[in-house]
């Protein structure tokens, strides 16, 4: 299993109405994508960040799956509310060449879509999954 995880903050005013369409997103996302097993959205307990998502799969096939899902394309293109995100993936795979998988799979997306790498990197604060 790769359990993939987000955890954000919202940009200073940003009000409920903006936030509630791409939290619908995201669980729609976890709804639709065949690939996920089970997901958790909701706000996220911990500081520092207000909200937080939970996406797993079963195996790198499906994390790409997850990963280049048109509905995830559309979740992405909430990321100017987002001030700071960290994202990780954690697993049991036994595939020693896990990470560097996961890593192509990031690169590849930003390559074939070079606006979803923009609104990426212009996250002030971005860690995690997918960054170089």
């Amino acid at each position: 299993m790769i359990y993939h995880s987000i955890r954000f903050a919202l940009k200073v005013g940003v009000t409920p109405e903006q936030i509630a369409p791409a939290l619908q997103q995201l669980h729609k996302m976890g709804k639709e994508i065949d690939a996920i097993q089970f997901y958790c959205v909701g706000r996220d307990i911990g500081e520092d960040f207000d909200y937080g998502a939970m996406f797993a799969v079963k195996d790198i096939d499906g994390y790409k799956e997850y990963m280049l899902h048109p509905i995830h394309r559309v979740v992405d293109d909430n990321l100017p509310l987002v001030e700071k995100m960290i994202s990780m993936d954690l697993t049991d795979d036994e595939d020693m060449d896990i990470a560097a998988k996961i890593r192509e799979i990031h690169r590849s997306r930003f390559e074939q879509d070079p606006e979803l790498h923009q609104l990426v990197i212009n996250i002030p604060s971005y860690n995690g999954s997918g960054v170089d």
